[in-house]
């Protein structure tokens, strides 16, 4: 929505009270008692989702220079999401208003809502094609864990452990939803026939990860066209087809030679390669290593 907002005559800058959770994951809050405008700033790149929460008065979300606004009021969140471009946050954070903000890297979001974490790769450029703003109402629950967030008064040293409990919790209430919903499903994808299909195709690459089916095999095989096999895919695991089992495969082989209980051309066979000096560059092009002497890093 555009809007032409007429500031105050008292502006002062303000800066967010920042911690950082762990990587890829941090929150911003800032409490505005003053009688005046605040302007605060942060860089943000296009690899992070943003969840703005004003439990207190209202904010304008400033873009391009001014010719953007996107305004939120009190009890109202505001998600963020551009990966066309970088969002930095320009807010003008009115007198008497409180904010509190989780930015989170898409790759750690993704991995949140899939069993697969450990093989989502991120976001690819050619994959930067949709964005999402979305505003919706703070629940009671969320309120209490935002109020907990923004009037912080324990014991400096817990802070960060503290802030990261509340910080799940609040996206635990944020997509909360029925039970039987799709637990993979992302919550930007509605589609949940679809989002079935693609995992399916997932699940029979990994089966079949030793000889996959061609991509045209596989979508006919889901019932799905071959773009929006692509696409979906990219959507929920973050990477293509092919790119995602390549890396479930070397994931498989490192922890097969981790066991112990196959030799290096074993391991190889198992996940799909012919010959042994294939695999062995496969896996050094992985982990920057041969198969050998991470056996001996490892043993």
């Amino acid at each position: 929505m555009k809007t032409e907002k007429v500031l105050s005559k008292s502006v002062a800058k303000g800066t967010f009270d920042e911690t950082f959770l762990e990587e890829g994951f941090f929150i911003l809050t800032h409490k505005n008692d003053n009688d005046d405008v605040e302007i605060l700033e942060r860089e943000i790149d296009s690899s992070y989702i943003q969840f703005h929460f004003c439990t207190k008065g209202s904010a304008d979300f400033v873009f391009n220079e001014g010719r953007y606004t996107l305004n939120i009021k009190e009890e109202t969140s505001l998600l963020l999401y551009n990966p066309q471009r970088d969002l930095p946050i320009h807010l003008q954070l009115q007198p008497h208003s409180w904010l509190a903000s989780l930015v989170i890297s898409i790759k750690k979001f993704h991995g949140l809502f899939s069993e697969d974490a450990d093989y989502v790769t991120f976001l690819s450029d050619d994959n930067r094609d949709k964005k999402y703003y979305k505003d919706g109402k703070i629940s009671p629950s969320m309120a209490v864990v935002l109020n907990q967030l923004i009037s912080f008064n324990l014991n400096s040293s817990i802070k960060q452990l503290y802030y990261k409990g509340k910080a799940y919790e609040l996206l635990s209430l944020f997509f909360n939803r029925s039970e039987d919903a799709n637990i993979e499903q992302c919550p930007f994808l509605v589609d949940e026939v679809n989002v079935a299909k693609l995992k399916r195709a997932k699940d029979i690459i990994i089966a079949n990860m030793a000889e996959p089916p061609s991509l045209q095999e596989l979508a006919d095989t889901i019932e799905l066209s071959l773009k929006k096999l692509k696409e979906g895919f990219k959507q929920i695991y973050g990477d293509t087809v092919y790119s995602f089992l390549f890396d479930y495969k070397m994931e498989v082989a490192r922890k097969l030679l981790e066991s112990g209980e196959n030799n290096v051309n074993e391991v190889g066979l198992k996940v799909g390669y012919s010959t042994s000096s294939h695999f062995i560059a496969a896996f050094k092009k992985k982990f920057g290593t041969t198969p050998k002497k991470y056996i001996q890093a490892t043993s």
